[in-house]
């Protein structure tokens, strides 16, 4: 779990100058990453769901999360966790992938 929270930091980090000091608390990465929420949202509609459709953030889940009063929380803990997916998925199929020697040429 450590290690894909170290891994969620290092992508925030590069995807949105989000800086990190050590290890951190999934809290802490939701607050800095509701920060950003905010300031994508404040340059306009476009540039915010243009980010949510590139992530791949379920419409349903956002409608919802957008009608909560914290609403740039909910939107991080949304991103946090599809984040958390990707990190999960890579994993996954690099470790499936290097038990594969029939594909291996």
């Amino acid at each position: 779990m450590e290690q894909e929270k170290e891994i969620i930091c290092k992508e925030l980090a590069a995807e949105y100058g989000i800086s990190f000091q050590g290890l951190v608390s999934e809290q802490e990465i939701i607050e800095k990453l509701a920060l950003q929420v905010g300031a994508i949202a404040a340059k306009g509609p476009d540039a915010f769901f243009q980010l949510m459709y590139r992530l791949d953030i379920a419409e349903k889940k956002l409608t919802a999360a957008m009608i909560d009063k914290q609403a740039a929380i909910e939107i991080a803990k949304l991103i946090y966790n599809r984040q958390l997916q990707k990190v999960r998925s890579r994993a996954y199929y690099k470790k499936d992938s290097n038990n594969d020697d029939e594909l291996g040429w």
